[in-house]
């Protein structure tokens, strides 16, 4: 298990993602992530919208953390990832968190937005299996990992699902105020393939099989409105470097997201989504992907059918921050546990 000594070391200077700050996290101070050394989680729930292999019967036991390092003008989680909504957890109420997902049925533990976390993460996982935990862990990154850390993830996470969101440094920097993006998330995938070959078992429930993932990588881009050549460049990459390795999932739920905060946030965010149009995608892009699906004949690939409903955007300041159908929550970051 990793010591605490080598927590205060690695939170001491920080080095854990690509952005390097270096600032003293255990000082108080936080870094371009906007988190110190604590750890804080916002909601728990099981959650039906992943992937099937994911998602299987009876949902994902996702876990939402605080904070991120990136800043996507567009994401739907802003209130977490950029407004440090959340509550800090010792390592013990983790792996309550976590047994307590699977204890309501969980098929895994996914970790959403962890990149800024690892060696901490990395102790709380040890933490939960030596109590119990038996699920397989999920790492739901944006792809803007370090490789080095997460060599320390090998054997505690078997299933990674990351984002591949552009290979255009321009695009990148002005949305994600990452311009070294499109290099650091290559790296990162071809180290999550290489390290975690696609492993499935065969799950039954209620005369239903489905296919569970184990261990395996899939890899998500999500189609910005306006940017069609951004969707083939990633998926020509892809094609060459994960296509029978690790699973594709293209996503067409771009959603205009009603953001709240202060002016000066709202002026830069606008700024930052004129790179793209931000509306929903419409029809005649629907087949356009569609038919480019088809051209690059992906062996694993997921495409979501075209839908007008914005009701899954989530609201943490909620209990329930998604519609009923989506999740169900296991704890909040006001309320505690949920019965």
């Amino acid at each position: 298990m990793i010591s605490d000594n080598e927590i205060v070391n690695l939170y001491s200077e920080c080095r854990q993602c690509p952005r390097k700050c270096g600032v003293n996290r255990f000082a108080g101070k936080s870094g371009f992530c906007l988190e110190n050394a604590d750890l804080k989680v916002s909601v728990a729930c099981l959650h039906f919208g992943e992937e099937p292999p994911v998602t299987v019967h009876s949902g994902s036991g996702t876990i939402f953390l605080t904070g991120c390092n990136l800043r996507c003008a567009f994401c739907q989680n802003y209130q977490i990832s950029q407004q440090g909504m959340g509550k800090s957890v010792s390592k013990e109420e983790f792996a309550e968190i976590c047994l307590r997902l699977e204890n309501a049925g969980a098929e895994n533990i996914n970790l959403v937005t962890p990149s800024h976390h690892i060696p901490k993460l990395a102790q709380f996982i040890e933490e939960a299996k030596k109590r119990g935990l038996k699920l397989p862990v999920c790492w739901n990154s944006s792809g803007y990992d370090s490789v080095e850390m997460l060599e320390m993830l090998d054997g505690l996470v078997t299933i990674f699902l990351p984002d591949f969101k552009t290979l255009s440094s321009e695009l990148s920097k002005k949305l994600c105020s990452a311009e070294d993006y499109p290099e650091t998330a290559k790296k990162a995938l071809l180290w999550m393939i290489e390290h975690n070959p696609l492993k499935f078992t065969s799950v039954e429930k209620n005369g239903v099989t489905k296919q569970k993932l184990l261990q395996g990588v899939i890899i998500r881009h999500l189609f910005l409105p306006g940017r069609f050549e951004e969707t083939v460049d990633v998926l020509s990459w892809l094609k060459e470097n994960a296509d029978k390795k690790a699973i594709i999932s293209l996503m067409n739920q771009y959603t205009p997201v009603p953001f709240a905060g202060s002016e000066d946030e709202l002026k830069r965010r606008k700024n930052a989504l004129s790179a793209i149009e931000n509306r929903l995608v419409n029809t005649t892009e629907d087949q356009d992907l569609r038919d480019m699906i088809e051209a690059f004949d992906f062996d694993l690939l997921f495409y979501q059918d075209l839908s007008t409903d914005t009701d899954w955007l989530p609201d943490f300041t909620k209990k329930q921050p998604f519609s009923n159908k989506l999740a169900k929550p296991v704890w909040h970051w006001k309320n505690g546990f949920i019965e």
